[in-house]
């Protein structure tokens, strides 16, 4: 896919997902989370290729315009949008899936200093709300929704709903909205 179709992709996924979206233009033109996964990409692509110094610069500067930071190690899916996007953190060894939705102040972090897998998985058409932290190399499984402040340090099965500090998950009933889950009070803590 060229770079003009993910672009477009983006827009398109941004749109589908936040109900307050207007236009293309404005989108592609105010909206940080979009491009703050735009310079993540130039920045993954400098990472791959050896050009660690300038990646992590990359990423620093766009963490300064746009208060959201992406390390250009981590290894983000298609369609992926972050919502209002501050405060948004996601780690050297995250994995996020396609169709993934963050909202300001998540946290995918690790939780040890140690080499090797520090931080989370994240399955396609996972849903993280405000001021989440999933931290350490587990994984969530596809389909979940982890709700506002919870705080996730156990892998979690596919369609779960992750809430509470520490998260404990439930089973999604049938029928069930992400959308609706994410807004809905008993799921804030």
């Amino acid at each position: 896919m060229n770079a003009f179709a993910r672009v477009r992709e983006d827009i398109a996924a941004a749109k589908l997902r936040d109900p307050a979206a207007r236009s293309n233009l404005e989108i592609a033109v105010l909206y940080s989370g979009l491009h703050a996964i735009w310079s993540y990409r130039v920045a993954h692509v400098l990472w791959a290729r050896g050009l660690r110094f300038p990646a992590r610069a990359l990423s620093q500067l766009t963490r300064w315009l746009t208060g959201i930071e992406i390390h250009p190690g981590a290894q983000i899916g298609r369609r992926f949008f972050i919502d209002h996007g501050m405060g948004v953190v996601i780690g050297e060894t995250a994995e996020v899936g396609d169709d993934v939705m963050l909202y300001h102040g998540v946290t995918l972090g690790g939780r040890t200093r140690a080499e090797g897998k520090r931080h989370p998985t994240l399955g396609d058409g996972v849903a993280v709300g405000s001021g989440a932290k999933i931290l350490g190399p587990i994984t969530i499984g596809a389909g979940s929704v982890v709700g506002a402040n919870a705080v996730v340090t156990h892998d979690a099965a596919e369609d779960s709903i992750l809430v509470g500090v520490p998260a404990k998950p439930r089973p999604r009933t049938n029928g069930e909205d992400t959308r609706a889950i994410l807004t809905a009070p008993e799921y804030f803590i």
